[in-house]
């Protein structure tokens, strides 16, 4: 039996060493398909990385099935409320665009004082501290006058100190926040009249902001935050299930960039993908992936992706 042992810890630190050799781009492919375990010293049986990925892919299959479940019955609710066109009759939407998101706000300000019941937001992103400082001001006046106000938010934004400090102020104040994995669209509607929609950078960079004044239209967006609206979570709660990292552990402080590169990981995206789709040199996806690794304190890309999962970094 000891002969049996010595064998197979020389057996085990030549495989290391072995490995240890190998060219990064060869480790990346073995980690990649679950075919080197996380300290990356030893081979996984195929057979094992064979379930776990098929695994894996199932659960994504599932979330994707449920999603787009979840998306199309919101779509119904949308289409339910379109009434069938007379022949000869049309409405007229006032449209404003803006591209500089400094006059969105100021143009926000007005329409914030004209509120008079109900103000709903969704906020897949948020700004820096000196703006939501100033955002602060102006909702918290709004929740004084008594304008019923729901703001839906994602999970990743409770990360970032202060936009979780923005909303606990918010619900302090009385103003109903919940949280949901994901949110579709950055967009405010005021009092079901007015909607105010972030269409973010198009294929040359363009982008701005859209404020709609039409009652109809309105109503369609207020459906489809009603429905995101009644799936998420109070933000107080905490998940269900134990925290692996601690009650009191935040996780690390990741950049858009940095976590935009997790999610694509995330969905098996090799590296030239990501950085077809970030628009970046394969030198700043490497030196991001080392920013990455650096901050969750691992050694691998596997075990990066092993971190961020476990401190729910991505979705």
């Amino acid at each position: 039996m000891r002969e049996r042992i010595g064998t197979s810890d020389a057996r085990h630190a030549t495989e290391r060493e072995e490995l240890r050799g190998l060219p990064a781009e060869v480790t990346r492919w073995l980690a990649e398909r679950r075919l080197l375990d996380p300290s990356g010293e030893r081979l996984s049986p195929p057979e094992r990385a064979l379930r776990h990925v098929v695994s894996e892919h199932r659960r994504r299959l599932r979330e994707t099935v449920d999603g787009l479940a979840r998306d199309a019955r919101a779509l119904d609710d949308v289409l339910s409320l379109l009434t069938v066109p007379r022949p000869g009759t049309r409405e007229t939407v006032e449209t404003e665009f803006f591209t500089d998101r400094e006059r969105t706000r100021q143009r926000l300000e007005e329409l914030d004082a004209l509120s008079r019941e109900e103000f709903l937001a969704m906020r897949n992103t948020f700004p820096g501290a000196r703006v939501l400082d100033a955002s602060l001001a102006r909702d918290l006046e709004m929740a004084a006058d008594g304008i019923r106000m729901r703001l839906l938010t994602s999970q990743q934004a409770l990360r970032s100190p202060a936009p979780a400090r923005y909303l606990a102020a918010l619900a302090g104040a009385g103003v109903e926040v919940r949280v949901a994995a994901t949110v579709p669209l950055h967009m405010n509607i005021m009092d079901r009249a007015v909607v105010v929609i972030g269409v973010g950078a198009g294929p040359r960079g363009e982008g701005g902001d859209v404020i709609l004044h039409s009652g109809p239209v309105a109503q369609c967006f207020a459906r489809v935050f009603l429905h995101a609206w009644d799936l998420a979570r109070p933000h107080t709660e905490r998940p269900a299930g134990p925290d692996p990292s601690g009650p009191d552990r935040p996780g690390p402080e990741l950049s858009a960039l940095e976590r935009e590169v997790l999610a694509l990981l995330a969905t098996g995206a090799k590296d030239d993908t990501i950085a077809r789709r970030l628009d970046c040199s394969d030198r700043t996806l490497r030196r991001v992936m080392h920013q990455i690794m650096a901050k969750l304190g691992t050694s691998s890309r596997f075990e990066a992706g092993v971190t961020a999962a476990r401190l729910g970094l991505v979705d």
